[in-house]
C-alpha cells in the first residue's frame, strides 16, 4: 500500500486544488461588474445608478465616474455639479478627473454625456482598452462621426451599442409580434422633437420617435422627404419594399407612441419611461458582449435623420440615405 500513498496524496492535492478554483471562478462570477460613467449632465445617470447600485442587482454596480459637460450648452452645463454631488454622496460612487482614471477602476462603461459632439473622443479610451460600452442618445453630434465610432468599435473589437429607451417600451414592442395587426406595412411615430442649435435637428430628441419608427419597421429605409413649421415636423420614409412610415416631431404638448398599420389591423401604442427594461438590456449586453441593436439599424436610423436635414436644405425634396452616408464615410475617412 505505501507505494499508492504518494499517487493518492497527489490525486487529493489535485482535487483540492480544482475544487479551491472552481470555488474562485464562482465568486468572480457572482461579483457584479464594476461599471464606470462617462458624463454626469443627464437625468439618465441618476436614473441608472439608482436601479444599479439599488436592493435588486442586474449584476452591474456604477462606481466610478467622470463629470464632463458642455459649456455652451446650458442644459448640460447647468447640471453637472448637481448630479456629480448626488451621485457622490448619496451613492458613493467616486467621482474621477479623467476617463483614463477610469478605465483603471471599471469592467464596462456608460458613456451618457448628453452632448453627442464630445462621443467620438470620449470613446477613443475606451476602445483603446477594449471596455465594453453603452451610448446614450445621440450616439453622435454628426452622421459622421457615428460612423467613425462603429469603425472604431469594429477595428478594437470591443462591443459597443447605442439605443433609445423607447425602444424596448412595452406598449411599442407588443405592436411587434401582434396577431391583430399581422406584418407590419406602415406606421406613423410622433415624439417630441426639441432643437438644439449644435447637432442636427432631430437628433436631439426627435431620436426617440424615430427610433421608434425603426422599431417597428426595421431596417431598409430608402429615401426621406422632410417638411417643417414653427410648431412640428414631418418626416416621410420610403422603404425598399415599398411600406411607407413617418415621423411626427412634436414641440408642444408632445407625447410618444406611433399607429401601427398591418395586414390584418391597425392600432395606436404609447410608448415612455421603459429605463428599467434597457437597463436589463445593457446589463444583458455588458455580460455576454452581444449588442441587442446593430451598428448597420443604428447607423440607418441617424441616416434618416441626417437625410431629413438635407431634404429641408432641399426645400423638402426626397433624399436618398445612401446618399449621406457615403458623404458621412468619406469624411469619417479622412
Amino acid at each position: 500500500m505505501a507505494r499508492f500513498r504518494p499517487a493518492m496524496t497527489f490525486l487529493l492535492c489535485s482535487v483540492v486544488c480544482l475544487t479551491v478554483r472552481v470555488a474562485t471562478a464562482q465568486e468572480e462570477s457572482a461579483k457584479p461588474l464594476r461599471a464606470g460613467i462617462i458624463g454626469l449632465d443627464t437625468s439618465h445617470v441618476v436614473a441608472f445608478t439608482k436601479v444599479l447600485n439599488g436592493p435588486k442587482s442586474l449584476g452591474v454596480r456604477v462606481v466610478a465616474a467622470y463629470p464632463g459637460g458642455s459649456d455652451d450648452i446650458p442644459s448640460s452645463r447647468d447640471r453637472v455639479e448637481g448630479y456629480t454631488k448626488q451621485l457622490r454622496d448619496e451613492f458613493k460612487v467616486e467621482i474621477v478627473d479623467s476617463i483614463p482614471e477610469l478605465l483603471k477602476k471599471v469592467d464596462v462603461v456608460l458613456l451618457e454625456s448628453v452632448d453627442g459632439r464630445p462621443h467620438l473622443e470620449q470613446v477613443r479610451p475606451v476602445f483603446a482598452a477594449r471596455k465594453p460600452v453603452f451610448i446614450d442618445k445621440p450616439v453622435a453630434g454628426s452622421l459622421a462621426d457615428a460612423v467613425k465610432i462603429f469603425e472604431l468599435a469594429r477595428e478594437s473589437g470591443t462591443p459597443c451599442f447605442s439605443s433609445s429607451s423607447l425602444r424596448y417600451a412595452p406598449g411599442i414592442v407588443a405592436m411587434k409580434n401582434n396577431p391583430k395587426i399581422g406584418e407590419i406595412r406602415g406606421c406613423d411615430a410622433f415624439s417630441p422633437c426639441a432643437l438644439e442649435e449644435h447637432h442636427p435637428d432631430l437628433f436631439w430628441y426627435g431620436i426617440h420617435g424615430v427610433e421608434t419608427l425603426f422599431t417597428l419597421m426595421g431596417k431598409g429605409c430608402k429615401s426621406v422627404t422632410r417638411v417643417q413649421t414653427d410648431n412640428a415636423e414631418f418626416v416621410t420614409g420610403t422603404w425598399t419594399d415599398g411600406r411607407i412610415g413617418t415621423f411626427r416631431g412634436l414641440r408642444e404638448n408632445g407625447g410618444y407612441g406611433a399607429m401601427v398599420f398591418g395586414t390584418k389591423g391597425q392600432s395606436p401604442c404609447v410608448g415612455g419611461g421603459a429605463y428599467d427594461l434597457l437597463l436589463q438590456e445593457i446589463c444583458t449586453f455588458f455580460k455576454t458582449g452581444k449588442p441587442p441593436v446593430s451598428a448597420e439599424e443604428t447607423l440607418e436610423i441617424f441616416a434618416f435623420m441626417e437625410a431629413a436635414d438635407e431634404s429641408k436644405r432641399q426645400g423638402g425634396k426626397p433624399v436618398l440615405l445612401e446618399t449621406v452616408l457615403a458623404k458621412a464615410r468619406a469624411e469619417a475617412a479622412k
